[in-house]
């Protein structure tokens, strides 16, 4: 099969998101809680678009008598997946680079395949999603959790006015933003039945002053790296584009300030 491209509006060899580790906070607790009561000690996992390995990392530490492999498109990322595991002293977790469209495994392979806000990022969700059946054991759970809206205050117009411009980057490169809101229906095109699809939400929200600090400087940081595209684009100007800033700078110093990304996240099981 051909290899099909991710669509990211950020290359994650840019360095913006390494730079304030903007995926590596992730853990089961704060990312995966939907799926976290149905694993157990002997499980085996395959974390498909792992980025780098945080997820991954804190699934090999609830499957001590298992194992987990952290799959990414990314080379960079792998790399850096497999450092933090040696760096946590998790020695059951292993990376590997990969294609969603194309996982490189035999059929039922994996206990739970687990995927968090990647099929916005893919380009044919509907294909990934069939692959994660496929690689999964029969009785065994795909899990997936997409961010669908957003919610903040104060109600500044350059922090809605910016998601919505990565919203349209993202269109405009083939992607799915607020995917959530619909991969239970994606669910049901590669076959499973609606029976079979467990539908949650949750919500990450930063409100206290550190993480406002993290979430705000992470905005901009994204900023500098799709918004220099965007003007050149003509979606926004220039002004536009620090106006946007100003505002996630004006947010962080807000005693009030919050925002909350709010995700749709699915258990698909798989029948027997």
């Amino acid at each position: 099969m051909t290899s099909k491209p991710n669509i990211y509006v950020l290359e994650h060899g840019d360095g913006t998101l390494r730079t304030l580790d903007w995926l590596s906070w992730r853990t089961v607790a704060n990312s995966a809680a939907y799926l976290q009561p149905y694993i157990q000690p002997e499980m085996s996992i395959l974390d498909v678009g792992c980025g780098p390995g945080s997820i991954s990392v804190d699934m090999g530490r609830h499957v001590p008598k298992g194992r987990v492999v952290g799959m990414d498109s990314s080379p960079d990322l792998i790399s850096e997946g497999r450092a933090f595991a040696t760096q946590q002293g998790v020695t059951n977790v292993e990376f590997q680079v990969g294609d969603i469209h194309a996982l490189d495994f035999p059929d039922n392979t994996f206990d739970i395949v687990h995927a968090h806000q990647v099929l916005q990022h893919v380009a044919d969700p509907i294909q990934g999603l069939r692959e994660m059946k496929r690689v999964t054991k029969p009785g065994g759970i795909i899990a997936v959790r997409e961010g669908t809206d957003i919610s903040y205050y104060p109600e500044l117009s350059g922090l809605g006015a910016s998601w919505s411009l990565f919203a349209t980057m993202a269109r405009l490169k083939g992607g799915n933003p607020y995917a959530g809101k619909k991969i239970h229906v994606w669910a049901r095109e590669v076959g499973f039945e609606r029976s079979s699809v467990t539908c949650s939400a949750s919500a990450w929200c930063f409100s206290a002053p550190e993480e406002r600090e993290y979430w705000g400087v992470s905005m901009t940081t994204m900023m500098s790296g799709f918004g220099p595209k965007a003007v050149e684009l003509g979606l926004i100007s220039q002004q536009d584009l620090k106006d946007y800033e100003e505002s996630w700078k004006d947010w962080i110093k807000s005693e009030d300030g919050w925002f909350s990304l709010y995700h749709g996240e699915m258990l698909c099981r798989k029948d027997s």
